[in-house]
């Protein structure tokens, strides 16, 4: 039973992680001090350290809170077509692969806040160890989406789930990135994301319904 003071908990890291996301956007990683971050929030630095130990915590947790979102819209589209069969039966995996990537709602902010935060990983050894263990959890929830989309369809992959998932999650940051980095608008990076991830579920899956 959730008590009122794990709500108020709860809605401090929130507003913290909120505020945290708008700071950022104005000022990037560095710029963005824990009192910008308390200020933003309208909260003391005690109330911070209450719930974070550092700003590298804050900031991991929120990259962690964005990439949850955009993979929880993946599982749900994931479970509406598994239930209406649309996996079951003359589905092509490539088009699945764009139509479901497509909703995961990634934006210029969010790969810019991945960018710094990959950055910050390359020059701290212990942020970069905490970095790399956060990723693993991302590459294992991409990994189940993939082993329930192959389950669900006469489908069969090249190679391990989690390799495969490590190598779509590695194009598909790579894509946004350099689309961010050309000036795409929102709906132009998640479609020219999608595209090189249908390019390379024709590398990675073998559709047994057309080799019986």
């Amino acid at each position: 039973m959730t008590t009122p003071a794990t709500r108020s908990r709860e809605n401090t890291r929130a507003r913290l992680l909120e505020a945290a996301a708008q700071v950022f956007a104005e000022v990037g990683l560095d710029g963005a001090s824990v009192e910008a971050v308390c200020e933003r929030a309208g909260f003391t630095r005690g109330a911070f350290y209450s719930n974070f130990e550092s700003k590298d915590e804050l900031f991991l947790m929120l990259t962690a809170s964005v990439a949850e979102v955009h993979v929880s819209a993946v599982r749900t589209r994931v479970e509406e077509m598994t239930a209406e069969g649309a996996l079951a039966e003359g589905c092509d995996p490539i088009d699945l692969v764009q139509q479901v990537m497509e909703l995961g709602g990634d934006d210029r902010l969010g790969v810019m806040l991945m960018s710094e935060i990959r950055i910050r990983a390359l020059r701290d050894e212990q942020f970069g160890i905490a970095y790399l263990a956060q990723e693993r959890e991302m590459v294992a929830s991409i990994a189940q989406i993939v082993e329930d989309i192959v389950a669900a369809g006469r489908l069969k992959l090249r190679l391990p789930a989690d390799v495969a998932a490590r190598m779509l999650m590695i194009v598909w940051e790579g894509m946004t990135v350099r689309g961010a980095m050309a000036g795409q608008d929102d709906e132009r990076l998640r479609h020219s994301g999608s595209e090189e991830l249908g390019r390379l579920v024709q590398l990675l899956v073998v559709d047994e319904r057309r080799i019986d």
